[in-house]
């Protein structure tokens, strides 16, 4: 008996590829626009409007984009970004905001958004702006990507401000890059001229300082600050 072909579900394909997205934003309207304009070319599974409504919805949700405002009265996007990077590492979030000051572009960057568009961006482009901050691109508005650029090559010398990577010590740091690296603790060990007992002892210690769990939370840690 010959086996029966199953018809392909309309629209099951789109279903599959459409991009998860979470809406942060305290305006209702704002949102409720934005959520028409994005139509079928996502899958919006959330919206909040408060920092604390924020981290608890994507938690729970797991997004793969987080379309997120950068004023607040509650702290705003910098709160949010602090709340999520080490917890959910995978998400990742794009600034939408009516404001273009080179304060708020540079701060939600350094806070770890992978690109900042402002509001009068059309449709069609913020939805590209989302697929391709997926892909892991960093994506500017054109005027703002000058400003990003302006502010490293002002002093390309100084090193930005981290106060995570500053509690460690170069010998944290130098484990933390080669276990980044995939070397495994015996590597480490004789690569630095130290005990593997000794590299059991750093990594301990900047699991604790980082408040980590695991060497996987330490390697993507260490990848999305360019350590490795």
């Amino acid at each position: 008996m010959a086996e029966q072909q199953m018809e392909p579900v309309p629209g099951a394909q789109d279903r599959v590829e459409r991009l998860r997205v979470f809406l942060v934003d305290d305006h209702a309207m704002f949102r409720a626009g934005v959520r028409a304009e994005l139509g079928s070319h996502v899958e919006v599974v959330g919206e909040a409007s408060t920092v604390a409504e924020a981290v608890a919805r994507i938690a729970a949700t797991g997004p793969d984009v987080v379309l997120l405002d950068v004023h607040m009265p509650d702290g705003g996007g910098r709160a949010v970004l602090d709340a999520m990077r080490r917890s959910h590492p995978q998400v990742k979030f794009l600034a939408l905001s009516v404001s273009d000051a080179a304060e708020d572009v540079i701060g939600l960057i350094r806070a770890g958004a992978r690109g900042y568009v402002t509001k009068t961006i059309s449709p069609g482009e913020l939805t590209d702006a989302i697929r391709r901050v997926a892909d892991g691109d960093a994506v500017f508005s054109p005027r703002l990507a000058g400003f990003v650029l302006d502010a490293f090559a002002a002093r390309p010398d100084a090193p930005v401000a981290d106060p995570e990577l500053d509690q460690l010590t170069n010998r944290e740091r130098e484990v933390l890059r080669l276990l980044a690296r995939g070397y495994a603790y015996k590597e480490i060990a004789k690569e630095l001229f130290i005990s593997i007992k000794t590299v059991e002892t750093h990594v301990s210690n900047v699991l604790r300082k980082l408040q980590m769990s695991n060497r996987y939370e330490l390697s993507r840690w260490a990848a999305d600050r360019r350590l490795v």
